[in-house]
């Protein structure tokens, strides 16, 4: 139990920090801490995101940094994509969202690193 609310305040923190989903904190410790399979750590994570999400976004808002039109447009969007991503994972083998997974968390880690490592541009 203390691993799921550590995983929790974690992911509350770094999404509300870097803007990154909660799910690249809440799926890894749900399988690495709690057990749980890699959809079922999906599964629950999108479920947690919900909450998060919404207070993030909200905060943003109040601080003017939401841009609505954008957010509204990905968010409607996304739906069908979710719809599609869900029934996809229900038919693969445990391995190959794991697998999955990792090289999208590798392929985001490389393109944040070589973005930061980014000369500004002069002004």
């Amino acid at each position: 139990m203390i691993e799921s609310v550590l995983v929790g305040f974690a992911a509350g923190v770094i999404a509300g920090l870097l803007g990154v989903g909660g799910g690249v904190i809440i799926v890894p410790g749900l399988v690495l801490f709690r057990g749980l399979s890699q959809i079922a750590a999906e599964a629950t994570s999108l479920m947690a995101i919900v909450p998060t999400a919404v207070v993030g976004a909200w905060r943003q808002d109040r601080y003017g940094n939401v841009r609505r039109k954008d957010a509204a447009l990905v968010g409607l969007l996304s739906i069908g994509g979710s719809a599609g991503g869900v029934a996809a994972a229900n038919v693969l083998p445990e391995r190959a969202l794991r697998l999955a997974f990792a090289v999208f968390m590798v392929f985001v880690a490389v393109q944040l690193v070589r973005r930061g490592l980014r000369r500004p541009p002069a002004r």
